[in-house]
C-alpha cells in the first residue's frame, strides 16, 4: 500500500475533501489545504512526494506553485486540477514544468492512476546505471543531468524522456511511443504533451549547448543524434 505524502490544494473545501479522502483510502497520507500562500509554506517546511493543485485560488495562484517548486530544484511532480481546459492553458503548464494536468471535473480513479503513474519508482537495474552521451551524463540513482558540466534541472518527467533517449541513441521514437513510454500510459492527452515537454528540455540544454542532441526527425519523431558519427 502507498505511503507517499501529498499535498492537496483547492480552494474548495468539498473538492479538496472529496479527493483527499479517495487518496486516504489508497494509502497516501495527505495534507489539504484552500491556500497557496500556506502551500508554499509548507513546501518550505516539510518533505512532500507529489503536490496536487488547482489554478484557481485566491492568494497565490497554481502557477505560481509550479514556479515555486521548480525553483526549488525539486523532482517532485507537480500535478495540475482546473476547470481550464483550454490548449493554449495546459501547454502554458507544461512549459512552466507542471508534471501532468487533469481537467475538471475528472473521474477519481483517473486522478488515482495518473498520481500512481508520477510517483512510479523506475526499476533497479535503471536507479543503478550512468548513462554517457557526447557531453551528457546522467546518474540513475539521484537521476540528474550534468551536460558539459553544468547541473540541468529536469522534472520526473522530462527525466523520463531524456533517459528513455539516452539509452537508445539514434532510435526515432514516436510522440505516443515516447509518451506511454515516459509515462506509461496511453496518450489521453495529445501530441501537444510531448512537443511541449521536448521544447522544455531543449531550452534548459541551451546554455550548455546540447540542446541539438535531440532531434527532431519530421513526421515521426524524436530522437537523440549520434554526435560520434
Amino acid at each position: 500500500m502507498a505511503h507517499e505524502r501529498i499535498l492537496i490544494v483547492d480552494d474548495d473545501p468539498h473538492v479538496g475533501a472529496i479527493v483527499s479522502q479517495h487518496l486516504a483510502s489508497l494509502g497516501y497520507v495527505c495534507t489539504q489545504t484552500r491556500s497557496g500562500i500556506e502551500a508554499a509554506q509548507l513546501l518550505e517546511r516539510k518533505p512532500f512526494d507529489l503536490v496536487l493543485t488547482d489554478l484557481m485560488l485566491p492568494d497565490f495562484s497554481g502557477e505560481d506553485l509550479v514556479r515555486l517548486s521548480r525553483l526549488q530544484k525539486s523532482t517532485r511532480p507537480v500535478l495540475v486540477i482546473s476547470a481550464r481546459t483550454s490548449v493554449a492553458d495546459k501547454v502554458e503548464l507544461l512549459r512552466l514544468g507542471a508534471d501532468d494536468y487533469l481537467s475538471k471535473p475528472f473521474d477519481l480513479d483517473e486522478l488515482a492512476a495518473r498520481i500512481e503513474v508520477q510517483l512510479r519508482r523506475p526499476e533497479p537495474a535503471e536507479s543503478r546505471s550512468t548513462i554517457r552521451f557526447g557531453d551528457w551524463v546522467l546518474d540513475g540513482t539521484a537521476r540528474t543531468l550534468v551536460a558539459k558540466g553544468k547541473d540541468i534541472p529536469l522534472t520526473r518527467t522530462e527525466y523520463n524522456m531524456v533517459e528513455l533517449l539516452a539509452t537508445n541513441p539514434n532510435k526515432i521514437f514516436s510522440k505516443e511511443e515516447l509518451y506511454q513510454l515516459a509515462w506509461k500510459e496511453q496518450n489521453t492527452a495529445g501530441d501537444d504533451t510531448v512537443s511541449v515537454h521536448i521544447s522544455h528540455i531543449r531550452g534548459k540544454l541551451k546554455e550548455s549547448g546540447t540542446d541539438s542532441y535531440i532531434q527532431t526527425v519530421w513526421g515521426m519523431g524524436f530522437r537523440l543524434t549520434d554526435i560520434r558519427e
